[in-house]
């Protein structure tokens, strides 16, 4: 995951005449006057004459046309943000997907999901200079963007979606990582039991656990703060994926067949209408482990130019949305031919593996370390946004906009604010309380990959970039993108009422608080 961009106080401004400067830009200091080096046998008139062409040389090779410093981003830095970022805690319920849908299906509805993300984020990667693709304003972040293209009462209504998506997400994260929790104490128990006890643990405990490391955390007063969390995150989220792989791949050669069949989940081990809901679900499981548009216009920030930074970010998106789709079809596919109708719902807490204990133990503690951090990654931003508002609606209440410094061992002075502290507290405590009440892994990531592909995939994107390019109403080019925008509706529709459907099924037979299998 990406930290922020940063604003740094200076300006450029640069000189865009002609076509071919758009490609190679020369830039002009017009607000900081850089350092001049020392010219000791340089005086008088010579001196300036001298000097004047080296500053402006010497900054421009520092900073870019909005004043930050030179973006040093490449396709290959690009794309392993892509797949860092998209590959995730999402992978652990693709097989249970795949059993929804089956082998015809399943493959096909992945690689339909896989074209339209690659679609949408081209033209998403198109609005990030507002204007001339090339030498436009830049946006920074999805909200920037939305802003310049769109304005109005839309730019409440996306920042409205994301917010609620990134409260979905903290719940989500914290029922994931305490599954995983249960799952490694339980593992351990079987083990010394030999099979014989059945294990009966509650997962409330460990999600306390994980809410009291997430206060800790969320202390932290700044996204930029977090940097070394998200890459330990990236680590972790590509070592419990492999280890899943590779004991479903060694559970299909040992038994030497591949289960599942065409159709998926057969009527008879469920009821048609768990069929439905089940495979409308799935819809929605596979949308939210190829989310990622939220972030797409923070990794194409990181991109040098020239080439155009939206012409870098399409090869970029396009290797890693491949590479993804080949990792996604792996696990998703090799976890179904492992466990056919049986496949769980998260490939790495489920009944399916029991052995070797210890290495579904490193997995599961993996999947622990990347939720912690990603939890931060993605509540940051909500943080933030809350604790500005405070501060801008009540300016002169101190308990908001004031702090105390305060030592900590081994961490130096430390900003104390209590209005963050309780604030960020309670957060935590809530989402901690409600992913205790409903500790649905497949319904939630089911109901979060609903909310966010619709609106944050599809929607937005095709109309900003309908505004960017002045794409006339009722042409054939517009029709075709409300088409699209419109049958994505449709499946995040269909995907939200089958994870609702799945809360509500698991409600009747769930007792709060109780240990379970």
């Amino acid at each position: 995951m990406l930290t922020r961009s940063r604003t740094l106080p200076s300006r450029i401004a640069y000189d865009s005449s002609g076509d071919q400067s758009r490609e190679s830009r020369h830039y002009v200091q017009v607000d900081v006057e850089p350092k001049l080096h020392e010219h000791a046998a340089v005086t008088g008139a010579a001196a300036t004459a001298a000097a004047a062409p080296l500053s402006v040389a010497a900054f421009s090779k520092c900073l870019d046309d909005d004043g930050r410093p030179k973006r040093t981003g490449t396709v290959w830095t690009a794309s392993s943000h892509i797949i860092t970022a998209v590959i995730g805690s999402g992978v652990l319920s693709l097989a249970w997907a795949m059993a929804q849908l089956g082998w015809v299906a399943g493959p096909v509805i992945m690689i339909l999901f896989a074209l339209v993300i690659l679609y949408t984020s081209n033209l998403l990667s198109a609005c990030y200079r507002t204007g001339d693709p090339a030498t436009g304003k830049r946006n920074y972040t999805y909200m920037d963007a939305v802003k310049s293209n769109l304005g109005g009462t839309k730019v409440s209504l996306c920042g409205f979606i994301q917010y609620v998506n990134l409260f979905g997400i903290a719940i989500g994260y914290t029922i994931a990582a305490s599954i995983s929790m249960k799952a490694m104490k339980k593992s351990d128990c079987r083990h010394k039991s030999e099979g014989k006890d059945p294990c009966l643990i509650s997962s409330n405990g460990y999600m306390i656990t994980f809410g009291l490391i997430e206060v800790v955390f969320s202390q932290i007063p700044d996204f930029d703060q977090i940097w070394w969390l998200s890459i330990v995150a990236a680590v972790m989220s590509f070592t419990y994926s492999t280890v899943g792989l590779s004991l479903a791949a060694a559970i299909v050669r040992q038994d030497g067949h591949i289960r599942g069949s065409a159709m998926g989940i057969s009527i008879g081990k469920v009821t048609g209408a768990q069929k439905v809901w089940r495979s409308l679900q799935a819809l929605g499981d596979i949308a939210f482990a190829y989310s990622y548009s939220i972030i797409l216009i923070e990794i194409q920030d990181t991109i040098k130019s020239p080439p155009a930074e939206h012409k870098t970010m399409k090869k970029a998106t396009l290797l890693g949305v491949v590479v993804t789709t080949v990792f996604y079809m792996l696990c998703g596919c090799m976890g179904y031919a492992a466990f056919g109708d049986d496949s769980p719902g998260n490939l790495l807490t489920g009944t399916g593996f029991s052995e070797p204990y210890w290495l579904l133990d490193i997995a599961n503690l993996a999947i622990v370390i990347h939720l912690v951090g990603a939890y931060q990654v993605f509540c940051q931003p909500l943080f933030a946004f809350v604790e500005k508002w405070s501060a801008q609606r009540w300016p002169k209440n101190s308990l908001i906009t004031n702090g105390r410094n305060i030592c900590l061992p081994l961490f130096g002075s430390y900003n104390l604010n209590l209005f963050r502290l309780v604030w960020r507290t309670a957060f935590v405590v809530l989402t901690t309380v409600i992913s205790m009440l409903m500790p649905f892994f497949n319904d939630v990531v089911g109901i979060l990959g609903a909310l966010g592909f619709w609106p944050l995939t599809v929607y937005f994107p095709i109309e900003m970039y309908i505004n960017q390019k002045k794409i006339s109403k009722w042409s054939s080019r517009w029709l075709g993108l409300q088409i699209l925008s419109f049958a994505c509706l449709l499946v995040s529709v269909a995907a939200a009422c089958g994870s609702i459907a799945g809360v509500f099924l698991d409600l009747k037979s769930y007792k709060p608080f109780k240990n379970s299998d």
